[in-house]
């Protein structure tokens, strides 16, 4: 089987995490190139497992379960709460909030709209911050263009600059090819946060995913 984390020592044969906690990967100043697994180090649960360039488990989601479509909730190394992500309610369109933390009664930090402008059929989703949705075209700080389903996505701020991409992950030396649950995710730190990125991930797959109904 094509190993998709180097550091296996982390974590138990039962697929459950050991007791001994991974090592957080320290957030770099230059590009970040994360794998992406969709699949949770828990036993029973679906879920997404994020590692490093060094094999260090970065982020975890644990509840991407069929009865919490509703929400989501994005932790690091350790199982601490980094952001919640909860679908908008009462809104045209599919759209989700994004909050800090595991509380949902603070202000969100981003709304991610789903884009259905039919004259621009690149752009997949687009994020502006807090909950208005009012005027996207002042408002925009990131959006998101490509194929999801082919694991090929770019994701652009508001001055049009790469703040990352959605790759597939190639197999090296002629070994097993990676299907669409595992692949890459590369993030220039400078222009968007880390976790951000990754929670563009998770809505990416719940709006153009496998998990979307």
């Amino acid at each position: 089987m094509t190993k998709v984390y180097p550091n296996a020592s982390s974590f138990s044969g039962s697929g459950t995490i050991s007791e001994r906690p991974p090592k957080v990967l320290a957030a770099p100043e230059s590009e970040a190139i994360l794998t992406v697994w969709k699949k949770s180090l828990l036993f029973n649960c679906n879920g997404f497992t994020v590692f490093g360039s060094k094999g260090d488990l970065v982020f975890r989601v644990d509840n991407y379960m069929d009865g919490n479509k509703g929400e989501i909730l994005l932790m690091d190394a350790t199982g601490n709460p980094l952001l919640t992500i909860r679908r908008k309610k009462m809104s045209l369109g599919d759209s989700w909030l994004v909050y800090k933390g595991e509380s949902t009664s603070t202000n969100p930090l981003l709304c991610v709209r789903k884009s259905m402008n039919i004259l621009n059929n690149k752009c997949l989703a687009y994020v502006i911050p807090g909950e208005n949705t009012s005027n996207r075209s002042n408002n925009v700080v990131y959006e998101i263009e490509g194929s999801y389903s082919q694991r090929s996505c770019s994701v652009y701020d508001d001055r049009r600059r790469l703040a990352a991409e959605i790759k597939k992950k190639e197999a090296v030396h002629g070994g097993v090819a990676y299907g669409n649950d595992i692949f890459r995710l590369v993030v220039q730190p400078g222009h968007i946060r880390t976790d951000f990125a990754m929670a563009l991930v998770l809505l990416l797959d719940q709006m153009f995913g496998s998990s979307r109904r």
